[in-house]
């Protein structure tokens, strides 16, 4: 179920309503149904595999806790065996099939002699995998204790509004909210609201807006100007943010409507002076997740240079393939991770001040925002050729075909799009924070601003969220 879709506008209501009219005992019922129903409206059949996983940690995570000795340990291996193995099956077999196939052929001189399989990934499962097992790793450290109530333990791993695609949630944030009574708030339903109606105008008028110029060069770029595809760049760096922090608001807005809070999972990144701090509010759950349990028992940045270059490069390395099974995730990451890398050498062999002032920060802002544009290139290309062929053809500023009236237009109308979006991403801090005197008023006209902007704006035909296929 798409949140831009007929569908989740009836569905969520009708959810909302019968919450609160439900006595508190009987919510965690309401939601895991609605849980269970939101996620069906994919593949109803994927649902079994899910379950598979969440009773399975369930229990182990129970059986951490009570263990002693060498068993908590075989027991917490049993549980990330089995959620990365069913991560690998559906995400990465026939990617690993196929490079094997291009070894063999090299190695061999034939063709392996085994057919891909017909697999189709389950909407979210990384997402989901990584909140399942940051849980029993806490469990496992004794950050929290195991939940012993199989429902509210459910609801935690599929909780509609972040199920999907995030934000990756803590156990010790959203699992104990679920045991709390939440009132029906005026406060919340205008917070929420207001993440919504944002989150709306983030996907409607700018990710699809842009999204109809993106493809139409990313998906044929042989033919295309060296400039329609650098145009076409810049578009797709807003396209993500704006898609997937799109989709974060509208998550935190439903839930916030129901008194739950999620973790704000993106803090205007391009406004970041370096890659540094771009990663520290870029898919900050994910960030988060990676530093937490990857990039800290690795030895963080306690270690000798080489060594914390090293993690640097595997976490990115690691966050790359996680985004999807093709070498262009790979390539993403490590490049970013280049990126980080290189600070660290900067600050360790050159300075570790970093320039203070207004002009230096914006130098810094627009630097590492074309540093991020360049490995968007590779993200967004279909293939590692494909990527080289676009940055061929933009730093040869290579002539092209002509584009069509149609293509044109959407051209200049993502500009637009972009320039009004950089406008409202400035001001939304303010109206999120909104202070007496013309709260009252102010409010209500910046809604209508933006539901405005929406319907004049959006683009209305139920495209799918980019982070639903990771």
């Amino acid at each position: 179920m798409l949140f831009n879709s007929i569908h989740f506008l009836v569905f969520y209501p009708i959810v909302a309503v019968l919450y609160f009219l439900l006595p508190f005992r009987f919510r965690w019922i309401l939601l895991l149904v609605a849980s269970c129903y939101f996620y069906m409206a994919f593949i109803p059949a994927y649902i079994l595999i899910l379950a598979f996983t969440i009773v399975l940690d369930y229990y182990l995570a129970i059986w951490i806790e009570n263990a002693t000795g060498p068993k908590r340990r075989t027991y917490l291996i049993l549980s990330l065996s089995s959620n990365i193995g069913i991560l690998i099956f559906f995400k990465y077999f026939n990617f690993a099939l196929e490079n094997t196939g291009y070894l063999y052929r090299f190695l061999i001189g034939a063709d392996l002699p085994v057919s891909p399989l017909q697999i189709i990934l389950p909407i979210g499962l990384s997402f989901h995998t990584f909140q399942s097992m940051g849980y029993i790793v806490e469990v496992y450290q004794g950050k929290i204790k195991a939940e012993r109530h199989l429902g509210y333990y459910w609801v935690y791993v599929m909780f509609f509004p972040q199920l999907v695609a995030g934000p990756i949630e803590r156990a010790h944030h959203l699992m104990t909210q679920f045991h709390q009574e939440h009132k029906l708030l005026f406060q919340n339903v205008e917070d929420g609201l207001k993440y919504i109606v944002y989150g709306f105008l983030m996907k409607l008028m700018v990710a699809d807006r842009l999204s109809v110029f993106v493809d139409a060069m990313y998906n044929d770029p042989a033919g295309k100007s060296g400039a329609d595809l650098l145009v076409a760049t810049y578009f797709f760096a807003f396209q993500i943010y704006c898609d997937f922090a799109g989709y974060s608001n509208i998550a935190i807005g439903t839930a916030k409507i129901l008194g739950i809070d999620l973790m704000r999972n993106f803090d205007r990144p391009y406004f970041s002076s370096s890659v540094s701090e771009f990663w520290g509010r870029w898919h900050i759950s994910l960030s988060s997740w990676f530093r937490d349990y990857v990039y800290i028992p690795l030895g963080g940045n306690r270690v000798s240079t080489f060594r914390h270059i090293r993690n640097l490069l595997i976490v990115f390395a690691l966050s790359g393939i996680w985004h999807g099974a093709n070498w262009t995730f790979v390539i993403w990451g490590v490049l970013n991770g280049i990126y980080l890398a290189s600070e660290v050498l900067w600050k360790r062999y050159v300075t570790e001040k970093t320039p203070k002032g207004f002009w230096f920060r914006w130098i810094g802002v627009i630097v590492t925002f074309h540093l991020v544009l360049l490995s968007w290139v590779y993200f967004r290309a279909n293939s590692v050729s494909t990527a080289h062929l676009i940055l061929q053809r933009i730093f040869d500023f290579t002539n092209g075909e002509g584009l069509d009236l149609i293509v044109e237009f959407q051209k200049k109308a993502g500009v637009f799009a972009i320039v009004v979006f950089l406008l409202l991403e400035a001001l939304f801090p303010f109206w999120e924070t909104t202070k007496e005197g013309w709260k009252k008023y102010g409010d209500w006209a910046v809604a209508g601003i933006f539901i405005t902007l929406i319907f004049t704006g959006g683009v209305f035909y139920g495209s799918s969220f980019i982070y639903f296929q990771f």
